[in-house]
């Protein structure tokens, strides 16, 4: 029975076959976006859950406000870990990983090559995660100082192999010994390290309750409640917090802390929600967004749909051909059930071929879906068991949704009528077609607009007044390196046809490197008088490198002596300070030795964005000293190849065997915001695909009605209607339902990317351009689509049409 079912399957794909190919590449585009979207999705869901302890590993937060200021931090002080475990049966394990020394030069021959993935680790590393070891002994490898544990890669590419046991490796000039190698870190990690050196080797003062500098991993024995668990952190707090304190500051209690209108929270977040919940910084690479997730699931569930509509359309648009095919079968005693299960044969034959066609789509736009989403997925992740638990019953569960409408649709015409040639009485106006046509197209616009409003937001950032000019400024990481050399090479770029200006600083507004500290309005250190804040090191021609200005005082100069003990603070920190005219006031801090130091208010410069748009201005000072890590030069040049080539050959005879890393810092503020950029180009390639299949379904529809009203068209025909009438008559129903689903579609647009720019504190209002833009767009594309086969029907001869059988 089954075998003629799909031997009738396949006679009518062959003979219709311009309605087969319509309808299995509508299903091919919908299954092959759906598939993509699911690999995405699954990737993001599956951080971090490789660890044998996933479940119960917890990173510590801090959250600090002082003064009006708030942080919302990924790291806690150095002794947290040891004391949560020493003090609370609940912690089984902790380990902290310190990354503030940013990236390290490690020597291959006689050339050095920066390394960005390194960190310093405790030798309780490998109790808290899971990574394979291949050589040595993970448990006890980083228990001694100058000791390094690297992976797989890293031992290929500077040792040729993989037993690089005992070999050593110069980084910064300080030799470490291999104690083992791990196999890479997997992808899905919220971090992914190359080099894990001894924490023993981190020069710091330590024993720190008030600095927070380290990535603190406690793992809670099982059937611990980390919400319970919480609690405690009030009790070290008081008992360690507290005292510590009461050696810089007059405090008493935590209450009179955060009466002054302060704030200091512990919190845990479980390893597995990282990824996709955590905003805060610092992290060790971009994490994703579950609102992210949300909206792709929702995509891939919404182009599926549109899809399987598509297919109902366009199957019950051939409904007049199939009419006697029905009344026979039907004459012939076949039961309704038996032609229902026809039609599903047939549906699932076709969603079948078009889920081939969809995996061969998928393998061909995966290296393209990868650059756009950063990601390195491949099709064999299709190929293990979970996904193809979905994938192998996908084709069926479509084939049987789709088809089943227009089986019921069709198993149901009498056959004394559609003998009769009277068929046309069964072809009325659909409700539920038109519904589907409106759903089809409210998704379609939806995503319109979200593209227009993302793009419109990036735009708003690029060219938003920032309060530093980030045009043509060259960047050169690992300065340092140039070691006596740093002043005789900045003078000789300067001397370069085209450099104006350049700077040598450790932080820079569009990098994530940053130094929180406590300044106080008065010398008497106090809960009330003191603002959390940015401390920024520069050099006196930094100011005027990176286009700030000063709205009060001055800048740095060589001509004033004190200016080693003089800061130049923001309008924000003068605002929250209550400074009118801040000049010439004090600011009270401590220096790297925790001594207390004043120092005079010299200038104050405009707000600059130090942060990404999504935060609001916060207060920082720069202070002038010696920071020779980032060089950074105006430029002026038609030619910027040929002036970064010359800058490169002064580099490489001042700083030989050193490598030269540049960048543009336009370029790194985009950074800032690449995984906007991504979900904009995400979003107008599957807005584009829903738009393709929507039309595909108008084409069913109109081609549904021009059959429906063929003998009507003769009949207008042969009374004077021209073309024009015929294109109006077949697509003026058809474009109302775009104008219903814009009608929908406006309000739903607007909620989801009101909520979306929610994240950013400096935003675009949604305009009422967006929404006709996206209207005019889908009645076009759709107006195009219903003209062709409206014309096509409307230039048929009349006397063909209306000849009887």
């Amino acid at each position: 029975m089954f075998r003629n079912y799909f031997i009738t399957a396949w006679r009518n794909l062959r003979k219709n076959k311009t309605f087969s190919i319509l309808n299995i590449l509508g299903l091919a585009i919908g299954l092959s976006c759906f598939l993509l979207i699911v690999l995405y999705v699954v990737d993001e869901l599956s951080f971090d859950r490789f660890h044998e302890k996933a479940d119960r590993i917890y990173r510590v937060h801090t959250d600090v406000r002082f003064g009006g200021s708030d942080l919302r931090l990924t790291v806690a002080s150095d002794p947290m870990g040891a004391t949560l475990k020493n003090d609370y049966p609940q912690v089984e394990a902790y380990t902290r990983i310190y990354n503030s020394n940013g990236p390290k030069l490690i020597k291959k021959g006689d050339q050095y090559i920066t390394e960005e993935d390194v960190t310093h680790a405790d030798s309780t590393f490998f109790d808290v995660f899971t990574f394979p070891a291949i050589a040595g002994n993970t448990k006890t490898a980083l228990n001694e100082p100058n000791t390094v544990v690297i992976t797989e890669s890293a031992a290929q590419k500077y040792f040729g192999t993989t037993n690089a046991l005992g070999k050593v490796i110069e980084a910064e000039h300080v030799p470490y010994k291999v104690t083992a190698v791990i196999k890479d870190m997997p992808h899905n990690s919220h971090f992914r390290f190359d080099f894990l050196f001894s924490m023993d080797n981190v020069e710091y003062q330590w024993g720190n309750f008030l600095s927070n500098n380290f990535q603190t991993y406690i793992v809670l024995k099982k059937g611990t409640d980390y919400k319970a668990f919480e609690k405690n952190f009030k009790q070290v707090i008081q008992k360690y917090l507290i005292p510590q304190a009461k050696q810089f500051m007059e405090i008493n209690s935590m209450e009179e802390f955060e009466k002054a209108g302060n704030k200091l929270h512990y919190s845990l977040m479980p390893l597995t929600r990282i990824h996709l919940y955590s905003d805060r910084f610092p992290e060790f690479r971009p994490n994703g967004n579950i609102q992210y997730v949300y909206i792709f699931s929702a995509v891939a569930l919404f182009v599926l749909m549109v899809a399987c509509i598509n297919f109902m359309n366009l199957s019950t648009a051939r409904s007049a051909n199939r009419a006697k095919e029905v009344g026979i079968r039907k004459v012939l005693g076949t039961e309704r059930k038996a032609l229902i299960t026809q039609f599903l044969v047939e549906s699932t034959v076709m969603v079948l071929i078009a889920m081939l066609i969809a995996l061969v789509i998928a393998v061909l736009v995966l290296p393209f879906f990868n650059d756009v989403a950063a990601k390195d997925l491949s099709i064999r992740d299709l190929l293990n068991a979970p996904a193809l638990s979905m994938l192998i019953p996908l084709p069926f569960v479509v084939g049987i949704l789709a088809g089943m409408y227009p089986a019921l649709f069709l198993s149901r015409f009498k056959p004394i009528v559609v003998l009769k040639g009277n068929s046309n009485s069964h072809f009325k106006k659909s409700s539920l077609r038109s519904a589907l046509v409106v759903f089809q197209f409210v998704t379609s616009i939806v995503l319109v607009i979200g593209t227009i409003v993302v793009y419109s937001q990036l735009h708003y950032i690029q060219t938003k007044n920032l309060g530093f000019d980030k045009d043509q400024v060259l960047i050169i990481d690992g300065a340092n390196a140039l070691q006596q050399n740093v002043q005789a090479f900045k003078n000789e770029v300067l001397n370069l046809k085209g450099v104006s200006s350049g700077t040598y600083s450790a932080f820079l507004p569009v990098s994530s490197a940053r130094n929180d500290v406590s300044i106080f309005k008065t010398p008497v250190i106090d809960v009330k008088s003191g603002l959390d804040m940015q401390r920024w090191t520069v050099d006196y021609d930094y100011i005027k490198t990176l286009g700030m200005q000063i709205v009060r005082g001055r800048n740095f100069s060589r001509e004033f002596g004190s200016d080693s003990l003089s800061t130049i603070i923001n309008e924000t920190t003068a605002q929250l300070f209550g400074y009118d005219d801040p000049i010439g006031k004090k600011l009270y801090g401590f220096d790297d030795l925790n001594k207390p130091v004043a120092y005079e208010i010299i200038g104050v410069v405009k707000n600059f964005h130090f942060e990404s748009l999504r935060q609001n201005i916060g207060p920082m000072c720069m202070m002038l000293g010696n920071s020779d890590y980032t060089a950074s030069f105006k430029v002026h040049s038609g030619d910027i190849q040929k002036l970064v080539g010359s800058v490169e050959q002064i580099w490489r005879k001042m700083a030989p065997g050193m490598p030269f890393n540049y960048r543009f810092m336009d370029d790194a503020f985009d950074e800032l915001y690449r995984s906007e950029q991504r979900v904009g180009k995400v979003a107008i390639s599957f807005a584009i695909l829903t738009i393709v299949i929507a039309c595909l379904g108008l084409f069913g529809l109109v081609t549904y009605a021009a059959e429906q009203r063929v003998k009507e068209i003769g009949i207008r025909k042969v009374l004077g209607a021209t073309i024009a009438n015929i294109v109006n008559l077949l697509s003026r129903d058809l474009l109302k339902l775009v104008l219903i689903a814009l009608v929908i579609a406006s309000p739903v647009a607007w909620w989801a990317m009101h909520k979306w720019l929610e994240d950013f504190a400096y935003r675009i209002d949604i305009n009422w351009w967006v929404f006709i833009a996206a209207g005019g767009t889908a009645i076009l594309i759709a107006l195009a689509t219903v003209s062709v086969q409206a014309i096509k029907a409307a230039r048929t001869n009349p006397v063909q049409n209306l000849r009887s059988e």
